[in-house]
């Protein structure tokens, strides 16, 4: 069966996450769903990684066993067709070995995370960035983000239902920039990567260094949660809808 992988972007809005459920909305259900219309038969597709309910994709990756070769635009364009009108895209479809696994070939993990500082009511980007109405501080927040960069015990930033066998991590990037959107508004725009994350990771590190923008917490705070190691000590969690899987690296990217 030849094996395609999939680079797909979405609007986290409508689903209760990626992984599929019995009688609610998905990505995965979606997908498979439109699969099926082109090969009638149960679809079970793999991810890079599982986003929650209303978290968003630029580049998620996943791949799929089809029973007959498709040349892979025709495949694109053939899911894209069954997924109208659901906020799902196929931008890029490959063809990859048998043995190519969008998790498990993985070398790392992008996010992206927008939080925007205004008091007025986001309207046109409503559900797609987290609204604060406080003054934050960029050089303070780099400044906690950098606590948390290298190899550490992530247990205070880690949901409690978290599935990972080890809250053991290297965090390799947390860089944070404020760009002024069209209307004055400073949006700040945290960009993470690591090999792979805990459940919550990065809405706990954006939640957690929010606090410290807003003059409540100290970038030595944040060393004091890290080191505790409790749950109990990480800020709070900041709302999904403002976090994007901006992509996935591989040793030898399918899509280049």
């Amino acid at each position: 069966m030849p094996r395609y992988a999939l680079k797909i972007e979405y609007d986290g809005q409508p689903y209760c996450g990626w992984q599929r459920q019995i009688d609610l909305p998905t990505v995965q259900g979606a997908i498979e769903v439109a699969l099926a219309k082109l090969e009638p038969r149960d679809h079970n597709i793999a991810a890079a990684g599982r986003t929650d309910t209303g978290v968003h994709a630029l580049g998620q990756v996943a791949h799929c066993d089809m029973d007959k070769t498709w040349d892979p635009f025709r495949l694109s364009e053939a899911l894209n067709f069954h997924l109208k009108p659901a906020p799902v895209a196929i931008v890029a479809c490959a063809l990859v070995d048998d043995d190519w696994h969008a998790r498990f070939s993985a070398t790392e993990r992008q996010y992206l995370f927008r939080l925007v500082s205004r008091r007025a009511p986001l309207v046109l980007e409503a559900g797609k960035v987290w609204q604060v109405s406080q003054k934050l501080d960029l050089g303070a927040m780099q400044a906690g983000a950098q606590r948390l960069l290298g190899r550490h015990d992530f247990t205070s930033f880690r949901s409690t239902i978290c599935q990972a066998k080890s809250p053991v991590k290297t965090l390799d990037a947390l860089d944070i920039e404020c760009v002024t959107r069209p209307d004055g508004a400073p949006e700040f725009r945290f960009h993470v990567r690591a090999r792979s994350f805990l459940h919550n990771q990065v809405r706990s590190f954006v939640g957690t260094l929010e606090r410290v923008g807003a003059g409540a917490w100290t970038p030595q705070d944040v060393s004091t949660a890290l080191e505790a190691r409790d749950r109990a000590a990480c800020g709070p969690v900041c709302a999904p809808h403002g976090l994007y899987l901006a992509g996935v690296g591989y040793s030898d990217d399918p899509f280049a």
